[in-house]
Protein backbone atom coordinates (compact mmCIF):
# COMPACT_ATOMS: atom_id res chain seq x y z
CA UNK A 1 0.00 0.00 0.00
CA UNK A 2 1.55 3.17 -0.79
CA UNK A 3 2.21 5.92 1.85
CA UNK A 4 1.85 9.91 2.00
CA UNK A 5 2.69 12.54 4.16
CA UNK A 6 -0.50 14.59 5.41
CA UNK A 7 0.42 16.82 7.77
CA UNK A 8 -2.70 19.19 7.57
CA UNK A 9 -5.03 16.50 7.28
CA UNK A 10 -8.50 16.99 8.63
CA UNK A 11 -11.91 15.98 8.35
CA UNK A 12 -13.36 12.95 6.73
CA UNK A 13 -11.38 13.71 2.92
CA UNK A 14 -7.67 15.18 2.05
CA UNK A 15 -6.69 16.35 -1.33
CA UNK A 16 -2.80 15.73 -2.19
CA UNK A 17 -0.51 19.04 -2.92
CA UNK A 18 -0.34 18.99 -7.09
CA UNK A 19 3.45 17.41 -6.94
CA UNK A 20 2.11 14.03 -5.03
CA UNK A 21 -1.29 14.24 -7.17
CA UNK A 22 0.78 13.83 -10.01
CA UNK A 23 3.20 11.36 -8.91
CA UNK A 24 -0.10 9.27 -7.25
CA UNK A 25 -1.39 9.48 -10.56
CA UNK A 26 0.63 9.38 -13.53
CA UNK A 27 3.56 7.05 -11.85
CA UNK A 28 1.73 5.10 -9.40
CA UNK A 29 -1.33 4.12 -11.39
CA UNK A 30 -3.44 4.92 -8.89
CA UNK A 31 -7.14 5.12 -9.94
CA UNK A 32 -10.60 5.60 -7.70
CA UNK A 33 -11.23 3.29 -5.10
CA UNK A 34 -7.81 2.39 -4.56
CA UNK A 35 -6.30 2.04 -0.73
CA UNK A 36 -3.54 4.13 0.31
CA UNK A 37 -2.01 5.05 3.88
CA UNK A 38 -1.80 8.59 5.41
CA UNK A 39 0.52 9.76 8.27
CA UNK A 40 0.12 12.94 9.90
CA UNK A 41 3.14 12.70 11.42
CA UNK A 42 1.79 13.39 14.67
CA UNK A 43 0.41 9.74 15.58
CA UNK A 44 -2.07 9.85 13.46
CA UNK A 45 -2.28 6.81 10.98
CA UNK A 46 -5.07 6.69 8.26
CA UNK A 47 -6.39 4.69 5.63
CA UNK A 48 -8.31 6.22 2.73
CA UNK A 49 -9.57 5.37 -0.95
CA UNK A 50 -9.01 7.36 -3.94
CA UNK A 51 -12.19 9.11 -4.76
CA UNK A 52 -11.33 11.35 -7.66
CA UNK A 53 -7.90 10.34 -9.12
CA UNK A 54 -7.34 13.94 -10.78
CA UNK A 55 -3.41 14.16 -11.27
CA UNK A 56 -4.20 18.15 -10.08
CA UNK A 57 -6.07 17.62 -7.35
CA UNK A 58 -5.92 14.23 -6.79
CA UNK A 59 -9.04 13.62 -3.65
CA UNK A 60 -8.71 10.76 -1.14
CA UNK A 61 -11.62 9.74 1.65
CA UNK A 62 -10.85 8.79 5.35
CA UNK A 63 -11.67 4.83 5.56
CA UNK A 64 -10.35 4.17 9.09
CA UNK A 65 -7.78 6.20 11.81
CA UNK A 66 -5.45 4.50 13.97
CA UNK A 67 -3.85 7.21 16.93
CA UNK A 68 -0.45 5.37 17.50
CA UNK A 69 1.36 6.44 20.79
CA UNK A 70 4.60 7.85 21.34
CA UNK A 71 7.52 6.14 22.63
CA UNK A 72 7.47 5.85 26.33
CA UNK A 73 11.20 7.04 26.17
CA UNK A 74 12.49 10.41 24.37
CA UNK A 75 15.65 10.05 22.37
CA UNK A 76 17.03 13.34 21.43
CA UNK A 77 20.59 13.95 19.81
CA UNK A 78 22.30 17.49 18.99
CA UNK A 79 25.06 16.42 16.94
CA UNK A 80 27.67 19.08 15.00
CA UNK A 81 26.49 19.07 11.09
CA UNK A 82 29.49 17.37 8.85
CA UNK A 83 30.98 19.79 6.39
CA UNK A 84 30.26 17.04 3.98
CA UNK A 85 26.29 17.43 4.02
CA UNK A 86 25.26 14.28 2.60
CA UNK A 87 26.62 12.62 5.83
CA UNK A 88 24.23 14.19 7.84
CA UNK A 89 21.53 13.28 5.26
CA UNK A 90 22.61 9.74 6.01
CA UNK A 91 22.67 10.26 9.65
CA UNK A 92 18.90 11.46 9.71
CA UNK A 93 17.48 9.45 7.37
CA UNK A 94 19.19 6.19 9.58
CA UNK A 95 18.11 7.88 12.79
CA UNK A 96 14.23 7.70 12.04
CA UNK A 97 14.60 4.42 10.77
CA UNK A 98 15.95 2.98 13.76
CA UNK A 99 13.65 5.47 15.88
CA UNK A 100 14.40 9.17 17.50
CA UNK A 101 12.22 12.15 19.00
CA UNK A 102 14.25 15.35 18.38
CA UNK A 103 17.17 16.07 16.38
CA UNK A 104 19.35 19.02 16.97
CA UNK A 105 22.27 20.81 15.52
CA UNK A 106 25.41 22.49 16.77
CA UNK A 107 27.82 24.90 15.78
CA UNK A 108 30.62 24.16 17.80
CA UNK A 109 34.02 26.38 17.75
CA UNK A 110 35.76 23.46 14.96
CA UNK A 111 32.83 23.12 12.69
CA UNK A 112 33.63 23.14 9.61
CA UNK A 113 29.81 23.90 8.12
CA UNK A 114 28.68 27.26 9.71
CA UNK A 115 25.09 27.50 8.22
CA UNK A 116 22.37 24.34 7.12
CA UNK A 117 19.48 24.84 5.40
CA UNK A 118 16.59 22.18 7.51
CA UNK A 119 14.67 21.42 4.17
CA UNK A 120 16.27 18.68 2.49
CA UNK A 121 16.88 16.88 5.47
CA UNK A 122 13.17 17.17 6.70
CA UNK A 123 12.15 15.73 3.18
CA UNK A 124 14.86 12.64 4.43
CA UNK A 125 13.44 12.27 7.69
CA UNK A 126 9.67 12.26 6.44
CA UNK A 127 10.31 9.82 3.46
CA UNK A 128 11.92 7.40 6.27
CA UNK A 129 9.20 7.75 8.50
CA UNK A 130 6.86 6.33 5.72
CA UNK A 131 9.58 3.45 4.75
CA UNK A 132 10.36 2.56 8.38
CA UNK A 133 6.44 2.64 8.93
CA UNK A 134 5.96 4.69 12.18
CA UNK A 135 3.51 7.56 12.52
CA UNK A 136 5.25 9.79 14.42
CA UNK A 137 8.25 12.77 12.76
CA UNK A 138 11.01 13.71 14.67
CA UNK A 139 11.66 17.27 15.52
CA UNK A 140 15.01 18.89 13.46
CA UNK A 141 16.31 22.18 15.07
CA UNK A 142 17.75 25.03 13.35
CA UNK A 143 21.73 25.31 13.73
CA UNK A 144 22.34 26.49 17.32
CA UNK A 145 25.64 27.59 19.07
CA UNK A 146 26.50 25.05 21.48
CA UNK A 147 26.86 27.79 24.81
CA UNK A 148 23.32 28.61 24.14
CA UNK A 149 21.87 25.11 23.38
CA UNK A 150 23.87 23.90 26.81
CA UNK A 151 22.28 26.49 28.37
CA UNK A 152 19.19 24.89 28.00
CA UNK A 153 19.21 21.79 27.97
CA UNK A 154 17.92 19.06 31.29
CA UNK A 155 21.60 18.85 32.47
CA UNK A 156 20.38 15.39 34.38
CA UNK A 157 19.63 13.95 31.05
CA UNK A 158 21.53 15.31 29.02
CA UNK A 159 24.83 13.41 28.06
CA UNK A 160 27.95 14.48 26.08
CA UNK A 161 29.80 11.93 23.99
CA UNK A 162 33.48 13.18 23.41
CA UNK A 163 37.17 11.60 23.24
CA UNK A 164 39.20 13.57 25.65
CA UNK A 165 40.94 12.26 28.61
CA UNK A 166 38.99 11.62 31.72
CA UNK A 167 36.46 9.01 33.06
CA UNK A 168 33.47 8.69 30.72
CA UNK A 169 31.00 6.07 31.67
CA UNK A 170 29.35 3.98 28.85
CA UNK A 171 26.55 5.41 27.21
CA UNK A 172 24.72 2.21 27.26
CA UNK A 173 24.78 2.66 31.54
CA UNK A 174 23.19 5.25 32.10
CA UNK A 175 21.00 5.61 28.82
CA UNK A 176 17.86 3.91 29.56
CA UNK A 177 17.92 5.88 33.55
CA UNK A 178 15.62 8.09 33.18
CA UNK A 179 12.28 8.36 30.79
CA UNK A 180 14.39 10.90 28.57
CA UNK A 181 17.44 11.18 27.08
CA UNK A 182 19.58 14.01 25.23
CA UNK A 183 23.10 12.93 23.98
CA UNK A 184 25.71 15.62 22.42
CA UNK A 185 27.84 14.95 19.65
CA UNK A 186 30.52 17.25 18.36
CA UNK A 187 32.17 17.87 14.50
CA UNK A 188 34.93 16.64 13.20
CA UNK A 189 38.12 17.38 15.51
CA UNK A 190 35.88 16.65 18.20
CA UNK A 191 34.35 19.69 20.97
CA UNK A 192 36.91 22.08 22.41
CA UNK A 193 38.26 21.23 25.94
CA UNK A 194 36.34 24.74 26.73
CA UNK A 195 33.59 23.44 25.35
CA UNK A 196 33.80 20.33 27.54
CA UNK A 197 34.18 22.20 30.53
CA UNK A 198 31.34 24.16 29.95
CA UNK A 199 28.86 20.87 29.55
CA UNK A 200 30.65 19.55 32.98
CA UNK A 201 29.97 22.88 34.56
CA UNK A 202 26.80 23.07 33.74
CA UNK A 203 25.86 19.23 35.02
CA UNK A 204 25.94 17.43 31.70
CA UNK A 205 27.82 14.02 32.18
CA UNK A 206 30.62 12.34 29.88
CA UNK A 207 30.63 9.20 28.36
CA UNK A 208 31.92 6.99 25.48
CA UNK A 209 30.38 4.91 22.65
CA UNK A 210 33.06 2.24 22.57
CA UNK A 211 36.65 1.94 21.94
CA UNK A 212 36.64 2.95 18.34
CA UNK A 213 36.79 6.50 17.32
CA UNK A 214 34.11 7.01 15.34
CA UNK A 215 32.99 9.27 12.42
CA UNK A 216 30.72 12.27 13.88
CA UNK A 217 27.55 11.27 11.94
CA UNK A 218 28.60 7.37 12.90
CA UNK A 219 28.82 8.45 16.44
CA UNK A 220 25.37 10.11 16.56
CA UNK A 221 23.30 7.38 14.97
CA UNK A 222 25.62 5.06 17.74
CA UNK A 223 23.78 7.36 20.14
CA UNK A 224 20.11 6.86 19.23
CA UNK A 225 20.70 2.87 18.70
CA UNK A 226 22.39 2.74 22.34
CA UNK A 227 18.84 4.49 23.65
CA UNK A 228 16.75 2.41 21.83
CA UNK A 229 18.31 -0.63 22.35
CA UNK A 230 18.52 -0.02 26.19
CA UNK A 231 15.15 0.62 26.54
CA UNK A 232 13.76 -2.19 24.59
CA UNK A 233 15.75 -4.31 26.72
CA UNK A 234 14.37 -2.65 29.94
Amino acid sequence: MHTFFAPDLAGPTYTLPEDESKHAVRVLRLSAGDAVELLDGRGGRYQAAVADANPKRCQLRITHHEAVAPRPYFTHVAVAPTKNIDRMEWFVEKAVEVGVERISFLRCARSERRELKLERLEKIAISAMKQSGQAWLPQLDELTDFAAFVAGVAPETTFIAHLEEGERTALAQVAGTGSACCVLIGPEGDFTPPEIELALAKGIRPVTLGASRLRTETAALAAVFTAQLVRSQA
